[in-house]
């Protein structure tokens, strides 16, 4: 089942189970999926891979919102991203844990013959094709810094 089509049920679903957050959620990503489909260039049809970019974009949003508000405590308008992100992050693929995500990269600077901060741009290239959806950029780029100064 698409996302899209699978996000009109889950609407449908939250409209009656009368579910305000989720269904705020759920039409941030019918929105962004429809900007997506009729933005120029686009064929009409989102791949996987492009369905996930969108989701991990909506969720980078929710994520610097949130740091924003708790920042200016604002914990009315943290809750409401909260909640979303909950929602987005239902239909994102499994996040890596920092073990597998520390052996993925350690399998990539071995691979890429990389040895020093040098070769960062080397690893980071591979790393984020390989990792795409499965881990967050900032983890990823921290962790190669750290593994490739020691």
């Amino acid at each position: 089942m698409s996302l899209e089509l699978n996000i009109n049920a889950e609407i449908k679903a939250a409209m009656l189970g009368k579910k305000e957050a989720d269904l705020r959620a759920l039409r941030a990503i019918k929105a962004a999926i429809l900007v997506a489909k009729t933005a120029e260039g686009a064929s009409g049809d989102l791949s996987e891979a492009d369905e996930s970019k969108l989701l991990q974009k909506l969720a980078k949003q929710r994520k610097d919102s949130l740091e924003i508000f708790r920042a200016q405590n604002r914990e009315d308008l943290a809750v409401k991203e909260e909640e979303e992100l909950a929602v987005i992050e239902r239909f994102l693929p499994k996040q890596m844990d920092e073990a597998e995500l520390r052996t993925a990269i350690t399998d990539i600077i071995a691979s890429t013959g990389a040895s020093s901060p040098a070769d960062m741009g080397k690893v980071m290239g591979v790393a984020t094709k390989q990792l795409a959806g499965k881990a967050d950029g900032k983890a990823i780029s921290a962790l190669v810094k750290e593994l490739l100064t020691k």
